[in-house]
């Protein structure tokens, strides 16, 4: 009586040990949505073999815009104290 339940937990060992090494659909569309997202979000993907220049943002406009970009990364903001009291003394 007791072999047959070696047995029978042999099977079962087996059986879900095995069932662990079969690839799941999961894995095998692995990343795919975020790779038809993200070229979903191209409007045009034959952009980046145009080499002309841009026109319509004259340097002065650039230089601004491009000043206040890093000026963005020197402010360091403070972070928020929170003090807590108590309301009777």
């Amino acid at each position: 009586m007791i072999q047959k339940y070696f047995i029978l937990l042999g099977f079962i060992v087996t059986v879900t040990s095995l069932a662990g090494c079969a690839a799941s659909r999961l894995e095998k569309d692995y990343g795919n949505s975020f790779r038809l997202t993200k070229s979903n979000q191209i409007l045009h993907p034959e952009a980046t073999m145009n080499l002309e220049p841009v026109y319509g943002f004259d340097g002065h406009a650039a230089g601004a815009t491009i000043a206040k970009y890093r000026m963005g990364f020197e402010k360091r903001d403070v972070a928020p104290v929170f003090i807590l009291g108590t309301i009777g003394k």
